[in-house]
């Protein structure tokens, strides 16, 4: 299982992820090989932030409104 709390709040403090490029590969959940846990975690990150999985309410609202703008 993935684990990236290490690298958490450095992601969330800046918005982006910081990694150094040391050839360590990792397999994720999905089986995808990434070149180190950095950066796996900081592609992982990135989609938890566009899916807004930190923010709550907010962008489930942002989601309704884009599809109402849709409908019209």
């Amino acid at each position: 299982q993935d684990d990236c709390s290490e690298y958490r709040s450095q992601f969330e403090a800046g918005g982006r992820l910081s990694c150094t490029r040391e050839n360590d590969p990792v397999r994720d959940s999905s089986g995808k090989q990434h070149t180190n846990k950095c950066l796996m975690c900081a592609e992982k990150l990135k989609k938890e932030a566009q899916r807004g999985g930190q923010s709550g309410g907010t962008s489930q609202r942002n989601k309704l409104s884009t599809s109402e703008r849709t409908k019209q």
